[in-house]
């Protein structure tokens, strides 16, 4: 009996090897009639089983959905060695296991976190990840597609539409690799070319060259290839079949009015929505108002949102709702070449909005036309409160704000203008003028709407802003490297030049990390001064006694929530709690 028990143990260990040997040397093979089972991420899939009596299992091929709910749960529970050893199982799979490219099977599992949050949830009580993963890959296929996708920025949530049915192995379709390996050889970042997929899928079908050859083909037109970039980043559509039509008419009439094809790529970004026809809609609008082409060109470059926001459809809004209100097409036209600020992102947005309030407190179309053909450059020029805010603040009713405003619409402005737009036409205008002189000599682009947004980020004159600045490139850094930190964390010029000096001082001298970790992670110099010495002295007193890992990047030990810091940075030591209070009570008395 025992011989016969030693002998069946023998031949079942046998049968799984064999059985994950041929798992390795010959994948899983999609049946032709794929059985879909609870959703469209499962998939039937044959497998030789030689142990049990059947031919056919079901195998999983799809962890993002089937585990969510779980993984929702544990999110919190996950620590980041777990994860980070669930990253490199991943990328073990799909390197060594599947011959992945090192580079596309590293970018995958380091930016895949739902993807790598559901594997998790499949192993969450093993004690080690790795070697649990490794063992899930061996018998369970995943689909490849998933971690790809979300790789490339988009959610799991839109993946039904855009997941093959019938595959789940990269590899098995050449031809999308080949073409999403064109795209990041021309260089269109990876993070964009997951808006291409979606929005142009059928690219990642084209045969080898022909995409790269037609990335080309606007080159040939006078685009540099950084505008290109952000063109098929915006308009994934340009990609597909020949040249738009629309968009040639587009850059034939900017070129009348004297703009060059890099205008269009200055004001233009990924998150920007382009359509051809509004923008000609919008172009034969002016004309038709009476804008002949000096005027246009004018115009587009003191507005330039007017024609790249949403490709003109706020000009669009404005006419439908002053036609609602009685004017004649004629009329609006006059009323434009009469008031070509209201033409602007922010008079359309001024005058929509006090349409709306004298509508609200009851007024009529008729005197809300009237106040708008007399008043339009004021009503265009200052932003308004909401009419409940102007009726509280009063104590009085609507029909007395409305019968005031009739007999006097200054009045409107008077009672309804936001304090804050008050302030900003109070400022001092040459704060305003050296402001913007240091910002355009950082490489920023006149009447853009970046900046537009810097003006309102950074604090201080010209000369005081210029001085940190040159701060930062005496303490060693690289101009140009500056002004890309500027860029990035405009705040660090919000910051007096003392107190940038003391926090470079801090982090060379006192914390021993090189100069160029700042370049890396430039809000370290954002951070208040008691809060680095804090965490780092904390960080350092585990560091002496072993219990840390030597040079941490700054964002990891200074970005983190409080919370998170004393999970990771206090309760990894018996003694972590006690150091960590009085190193906090030291500083609190010293501060």
């Amino acid at each position: 009996m025992l011989i016969h028990r030693i002998s069946y143990n023998r031949r079942f260990w046998i049968s799984e090897m064999i059985s994950e040997l041929h798992y390795v040397l010959c994948p899983p093979t999609v049946c032709k009639n794929a059985c879909i089972r609870n959703g469209p991420f499962f998939i039937s899939v044959k497998r030789r089983n030689f142990c049990t009596s059947e031919s056919t299992s079901l195998v999983k091929t799809g962890v993002v959905y089937s585990h969510q709910s779980q993984a929702s749960a544990n999110s919190n529970r996950v620590s980041r060695l777990v994860r980070t050893e669930a990253q490199t199982a991943l990328f073990d799979y799909l390197h060594f296991t599947r011959g992945f490219h090192f580079t596309d099977a590293e970018y995958m599992s380091k930016n895949s976190p739902h993807f790598i949050q559901n594997l998790l949830s499949v192993v969450d009580n093993e004690q080690d990840v790795s070697r649990a993963l490794s063992k899930y890959f061996r018998y369970n296929p995943i689909n490849e597609y998933e971690p790809f996708l979300e790789s490339l920025g988009l959610n799991p949530t839109e993946f039904p539409s855009l997941l093959p049915k019938s595959l789940i192995f990269l590899g098995d379709d050449g031809l999308l690799l080949d073409n999403f390996h064109a795209l990041c050889g021309y260089g269109i970042p990876r993070t964009k070319i997951g808006k291409i997929y979606k929005e142009a899928k059928e690219i990642f079908g084209y045969d080898h060259g022909v995409l790269s050859m037609k990335l080309k083909a606007y080159e040939k037109m006078g685009f540099s290839k950084s505008t290109v970039i952000k063109l098929v980043a915006c308009c994934p559509s340009l990609l597909i079949g020949r040249i738009d039509n629309k968009f040639l008419m587009v850059l034939d009439k900017l070129k009348g009015f004297g703009f060059g094809n890099e205008w269009v790529g200055s004001y233009i970004s990924e998150r920007t929505t382009l359509n051809w026809d509004k923008m000609l809609d919008t172009m034969s609008f002016l004309v038709q108002v009476g804008y002949d082409d000096k005027q246009m060109k004018t115009l587009f470059t003191e507005n330039p949102t007017l024609l790249f926001e949403v490709s003109g459809k706020r000009i669009h809004v404005l006419v439908g709702q002053l036609l609602k209100l009685g004017f004649k097409m004629n009329q609006i036209y006059d009323l434009f070449l009469k008031n070509s600020q209201i033409l602007s992102s922010k008079g359309a947005k001024n005058l929509s909005t006090a349409v709306c309030f004298l509508v609200e407190i009851g007024m009529e179309t008729e005197e809300i036309a009237s106040i708008v053909a007399t008043h339009m450059e004021v009503l265009g020029s200052n932003s308004l409160k909401a009419p409940t805010t102007v009726i509280n603040s009063l104590k009085i009713q609507k029909d007395d704000l409305c019968r005031g405003i009739k007999k006097d619409p200054l009045m409107l402005i008077n009672l309804a203008t936001k304090s804050d737009a008050k302030a900003t036409n109070n400022q001092d205008s040459n704060t305003i003028v050296e402001r913007k002189s240091f910002l355009l000599r950082l490489g920023y682009i006149e009447n853009s709407e970046e900046l537009s947004k810097a003006l309102k980020k950074f604090r201080g004159r010209g000369d005081q802003l210029q001085e940190r600045f040159d701060c930062l490139v005496q303490a060693g850094l690289d101009y140009n490297v500056v002004s890309s930190m500027i860029k990035r964390a405009p705040s660090v010029l919000n910051q007096t030049k003392d107190l940038l000096e003391k926090k470079l001082d801090c982090l060379q001298n006192r914390l021993g990390y090189p100069l160029e970790a700042v370049v890396v992670f430039p809000s370290y110099l954002c951070y208040d001064i008691q809060r680095i010495n804090l965490r780092f002295s904390m960080y350092l007193w585990l560091l002496e006694r072993g219990a840390a890992k030597p040079k941490l990047s700054l964002s990891t030990i200074l970005a983190c929530s409080d919370a998170r810091f004393v999970k990771y940075f206090v309760h990894i030591h018996p003694e972590g709690v006690s150091t960590w209070e009085n190193l906090k009570n030291s500083f609190n008395s010293r501060y």
